[in-house]
């Protein structure tokens, strides 16, 4: 962005760094959950699919899965994250959604998780 488009909307930018701050929190934040069977954090095993900050009403949206459907830490993971979340400062909501599609495979892991279990 142009220093002049800057200075055009400063409301705009600030409202831009708010929500890039508050997703890059979120991101953090989600690395510090893990499954109580899995040595890698949720978000490096590729099962957050979408963070989105809305800052008309202060929402935090984050969809994310399990790696199975019947997992038995489901609960447990589920609450990790919503604490986590809503311990962020600037979101007055959170919206946390389980989805299952698209399923989620082993391709969606970065390559450090992959390493960490020893698929590379």
């Amino acid at each position: 962005m142009s220093d002049e488009m800057k200075a055009a909307n400063p409301q705009d930018e600030s409202a831009r760094t708010d929500e890039e701050q508050i997703i890059a929190k979120t991101i953090e934040n989600l690395k510090t959950v893990f499954d109580p069977e899995i040595p890698v954090d949720i978000y490096s095993l590729g099962l957050v699919y979408k963070i989105d900050y809305t800052q008309e009403d202060k929402t935090l949206h984050v969809d994310m899965t399990l790696t199975a459907p019947s997992c038995p830490a489901a609960d447990f993971i589920l609450e990790d994250v919503r604490q986590k979340l809503v311990s962020i400062p600037g979101p007055e909501k959170v919206d946390l959604r389980l989805v299952f599609e698209p399923e989620w495979n082993q391709d969606m892991m970065s390559e450090e998780a992959k390493l960490e279990l020893g698929f590379l």
